[in-house]
Order: C-alpha cells, then structure tokens, then sequence
C-alpha cells in the first residue's frame, strides 16, 4: 500500500477561492439570467497593454526563426529581463540589489509556495492573520503547522491584524524562524510604514528569522511616505526575501511571470550552525525543479519597463485604483466601515449588524448578486469583514456600487 503525505490531511476545508466559485456557480445555475458581479478573486479585467502585446509578437516571429529560436531558458530568468528588474525597480530607488539576486518565475505564489522548502521542517512560522491562504497551507503540506484545533494550528504563531492597530501585525514575543509579511496587504488593503518595517526587520536580525515579504501589490502605492520594497529599510537583506508579481501589475494573470529577490548576504543555518546562502539554494531548487519562464512571456515582462510600458500600465492600475474609490464612496453612502483601496486594489469591510463574514457573503450574494471575499476565509481574525476587488470593469464596479448604495442593509 502507497503511504499518502498525511500533512495534507490537515489542511482545512477547501481552498478559499475554490469555495467562493462554487458557491457562485450553484447561484448561477438556480438564477439562470441574472447578472452576478463578481468582486471576489482577484483577476484582472483589462487586457494587456500594447506595449506588452508587441513585444510578445515579436519574440512569437522570433521564436520561429532558426536563428533567433530559443530552447530552455536559464533556471534563474534571461538576462536581459533579470537587469530591467534590478534598474528599474530597485537601483532607480537607490536600493543595491543586483541581477543575479534575481530569479524570474511563473508566479508570486507559486514563489511564496515553494521558498519554505528551503527550511527545516521544524522551523516556527509566524503570519499575519487575517492572511493569504497560501502562506499557512503550503507550511501544513510541509508539516509544520501541528494539529488544528479550535481553527487554529499548535505550532503556528498568529499575527493578528485588527481594527485596533490598524492591520500592522506585531512582532511576536516568542522565537519564530520563517515570518511572512504582505504589504500592502492582501486581504486587508493596508500598508506597512517604513518605521513599522524597520521594526521587523530590527527583530528578524536580532532572531535570526527570515521575513518572506510580498510584495507583489507594490504598484498600486500612491503615498510617497510608504516604501515600495523592504529593501529600502537598513538592514533587510540580511534577513529577507521579497515576492513580486506582474499579474496584478500588467495584467499577467493569464501569461505568467513574477519575481523574487533574494539578496547574496542572506543566510540560514544548518544544524550544526554553519551559514549557508539562500540565494544558491535557491538556484539548486529552481535548478531542480523549475525549467523557467518562456522567452516570449519574459519578453513581454521587459516591455513593462520601457517608457510606453511604464505609463499604459500606470494607467491600468490607476483605473482600478478610480474602481476602489468608487467602492469606497458607496460603501460610505451606505454607511459601511472600509478600510484600504487606496495604496491597493482591495477594500476590506466591516460586516454590519454583527453578520457573519459567510452570512455577508450570502446576503450580497442572494440579494445583490455581488460577489465577494468572505474574511473569515483568511483567518479568525477576518471574522466579521469582507474582501472586495477593484479588478472588475469600471461599468460593473458602477453598477455593484449602486446596487450596494441603494441597499437597505
């Protein structure tokens, strides 16, 4: 008999956004013909920009050609696109990461998936609750979570992120080797200052814990006070790895490619206490595991750099920004609590009447036919609040606003 990974067998429920759909889809399939809006999973809705779209042309007649055909890729992401990165979303920013502590990929989470399997098993984990769902299940896959009880797992250490301090976790008053940071954060739509940074940071090097910080929302900050990158903060390349996407950013949801950064000075112990590089670890997983992005999609990922990429995809995500201050007009007509939407694409609301965040869903659901982010999905400590996108269209964001606006809740 084939043994299973009985990790897996504590993982709770189903995925969340797997949930979501088939809720929606059983809705859909009894209300035949009515309009369902869905504000929920975060894909994009606007195509790619032209920019992008010809650069993936002209690597597609490449790639046709016997002498500009490419085969595999290098493990770590071509050349020219690891450079554009490291120039443009770093050096431009006075911050000193080069192209080799780059390594190109198909995905953020995909990437926050997969870097814990350079840890121990054994290795404490600390996160922020409420909290992206892939960050806690992919270290139960792995084992170290502990047995679930009462919603929460033994060996986990929670970061709560309430109304009370304004969604920043804390840093914990017990030891944790591997701590997982977003900001601006997914779900809550909230961002992290540079002081609330520095004191992470202040902590991890002290612990010796390694921060896995996504970032991969970073675009969509409009405060010039808040940092787009730990990296701006003295001391995190000591101490952390940052994930970033082009999903969100140029519309890649659909063609794939993304980011981490993780810089030479960083290390880990093994249990002997000698240091070892993450960042050739790193290579030796991707080397191993992963035969890299296709030369066109990371083509295409360049162009995002250029003068026209860059202002066609400000303008992409200025428009879903223009979507998150319609929501948040209407959610204040209608006398809601919200919080984010400004430095984010996310608007995290407080349920009214004490509902719960399923009870919400249901409700927006049945009654608006809007779909949305249960909060208790991301946590306990969503309990009693909502996740709505702003990657809908500017014409269905309208028409959910008003239908919320009008709503007697």
């Amino acid at each position: 008999m084939t043994l299973i990974n009985e990790n897996y067998l504590n993982l709770q429920g189903s995925y969340l956004f797997a949930e979501v759909a088939r809720r929606t889809a059983a809705y859909k399939a009894a209300h035949a013909g009515q309009e369902v809006i869905s504000l929920g999973i975060g894909d994009v809705s606007r195509p790619l920009v032209p920019a992008v779209v010809d650069a993936l042309q002209k690597a597609s007649l490449e790639m046709g050609k016997a002498e500009t055909f490419r085969g595999y890729g290098p493990y770590e992401g071509y050349d020219f696109l690891r450079k554009a990165i490291a120039a443009h979303d770093y050096q431009a920013r006075q911050i000193d990461i080069g192209a080799d502590e780059i390594f190109v990929s198909d995905g953020a989470k995909s990437d926050v998936a997969n870097f814990q399997e350079l840890f121990s098993s054994k290795a404490r984990v600390a996160l922020q609750d409420p909290v992206y769902p892939v960050y806690l299940d992919t270290n139960v896959m792995a084992g170290r979570s502990g047995a679930c009880k009462g919603g929460r797992f033994e060996r986990i250490i929670y970061l709560p992120c309430t109304e009370a301090n304004r969604f920043a976790p804390q840093t914990p008053n017990e030891h944790a080797d591997l701590v997982y940071l977003c900001s601006p954060n997914n779900p809550t739509g909230t961002a992290m200052t540079k002081a609330q940074l520095q004191t992470w940071v202040d902590w991890a090097n002290e612990h010796k814990a390694v921060i896995l910080y996504d970032s991969a929302y970073e675009a969509f900050i409009r405060d010039e006070s808040l940092p787009h990158s730990i990296f701006e903060i003295p001391g995190a390349k000591t101490c952390a790895v940052e994930f970033r996407s082009f999903s969100k950013t140029a519309g890649f949801t659909g063609t794939r490619c993304a980011y981490c950064v993780v810089p030479k000075e960083l290390k880990a112990e093994d249990e002997d206490g000698n240091d070892h590089s993450l960042n050739a670890l790193w290579l030796r997983r991707q080397s191993t595991k992963f035969n890299g992005v296709p030369y066109i999609v990371q083509r295409g990922a360049e162009a995002v750099f250029t003068p026209q990429g860059l202002q066609q995809t400000r303008q992409i995500i200025d428009g879903y920004l223009a979507n998150a201050r319609v929501m948040l007009d209407a959610l204040a007509r209608a006398g809601f609590t919200a919080y984010g939407g400004k430095n984010a694409p996310y608007v995290w609301l407080k349920t009214p009447g004490g509902m719960t965040s399923w009870e919400f869903f249901d409700l927006m659901l049945e009654k608006l036919q809007i779909v949305g982010t249960p909060g208790s999905g991301f946590g306990q400590a969503g309990e009693g609040f909502f996740r709505l996108t702003a990657f809908n269209t500017l014409q269905n964001t309208k028409q959910a606003a008003e239908r919320i606006a009008a709503f007697k809740f």
